[in-house]
C-alpha cells in the first residue's frame, strides 16, 4: 500500500501580511510546492483515484476548502507555475458571499470565477451548502442540505465531483450514527469524504468516509511542512 498524504490548505495572503492558523502566505505556500516538485512528487485529482490500483510512490493531493477569492488570485497561479492539481470544496451558500461562518470578511470565489477554473490545474468538490456541522445535523437535514447542494449544481450546470470535504472536519463518531450517515453519504453517491486526523492515509483507502488530510498552516516552517509530509502531525 502506497503512502498518500492528502494536504489541506484555507486561505492564501500575499506575504507582506502576517500568516497564521487556516492563512498561509504565497511564498510559503511557493516555497511548498517547490519543495514537492523538486522531490518527484505527482498530484493527483479525487475522481483519478478510481481508475488507479496502485499509486506512485510520491503521490500527493491538494486540497483547499472554502472557495476563497485568495485561492483564485495566489494559488492557482503557483500550481499551473509547478505543474499541480488541486480540489476546491465549495459551501454552497457562500458562493459570491463571504465566510459568514468564520470571520463575515473573506470573499468567496462567484459562481463565473469558479466556472472560469480550468479543470485540468483544480477538480471541484462539496463543502455542504451550509457549512454546518454534521455531527450536530439530524439525518433528515444532512439530506436537505444535500439536496440543496443538487439543485444548485444542477440548476447553474456546475461541474462538481461526488467528494466531500466534511466542514469542520465533523462527523457523527457514534458507531450506529456513523453507520447511518455513511449510508447516506452511500445513498448520494459520494465516492470519497474527508475528515482532518492529521496522518498520512495509506491508498487504497481502508475507509473511503474517513479519508484523512494534513492541516497545513500559516506558522508552518518548511520544515514542518516536510514532517507533516512523511510522518503527519505528531502531537
Amino acid at each position: 500500500m502506497a503512502k498518500l498524504p492528502i494536504l489541506m490548505y484555507h486561505s492564501i495572503c500575499d506575504p507582506s501580511f502576517s500568516a497564521k492558523n487556516l492563512t498561509v502566505n504565497d511564498k510559503n505556500f511557493e516555497a511548498q510546492l517547490s519543495y514537492l516538485k523538486s522531490n518527484g512528487y505527482a498530484s493527483y485529482f479525487f475522481s483519478e483515484l478510481q481508475d488507479i490500483e496502485a499509486l506512485p510512490k510520491k503521490s500527493v493531493i491538494i486540497t483547499f476548502d472554502d472557495v476563497y477569492v485568495s485561492q483564485l488570485t495566489y494559488a492557482l497561479p503557483l500550481l499551473k507555475k509547478y505543474n499541480f492539481k488541486a480540489t476546491f470544496f465549495i459551501p454552497i451558500k457562500y458562493i459570491g458571499k463571504t465566510d459568514s461562518w468564520n470571520t463575515n470578511e473573506l470573499p468567496i470565489m462567484t459562481l463565473d470565477q469558479l466556472k472560469s477554473l480550468p479543470n485540468t490545474v483544480i477538480e471541484l468538490g462539496l463543502h455542504s451548502f451550509e457549512h454546518k456541522k454534521y455531527h450536530e445535523m439530524t439525518l433528515e437535514d444532512i439530506q436537505e442540505d444535500f439536496n440543496c447542494c443538487k439543485r444548485f449544481i444542477i440548476k447553474h450546470k456546475l461541474d462538481v465531483k461526488n467528494v466531500l470535504a466534511y466542514p469542520y472536519g465533523k462527523y457523527p463518531r457514534n458507531k450506529e450514527d456513523k453507520q447511518r450517515f455513511f449510508e447516506l453519504l452511500y445513498k448520494n453517491k459520494m465516492s470519497y469524504a474527508l475528515r482532518i486526523g492529521n496522518k498520512v492515509n495509506r491508498y487504497p483507502f481502508k475507509n473511503r468516509y474517513e479519508i484523512k488530510r494534513l492541516d497545513i498552516k500559516g506558522e508552518d516552517s518548511l520544515k514542518t511542512f516536510k514532517r507533516k509530509l512523511m510522518y503527519g502531525k505528531l502531537f
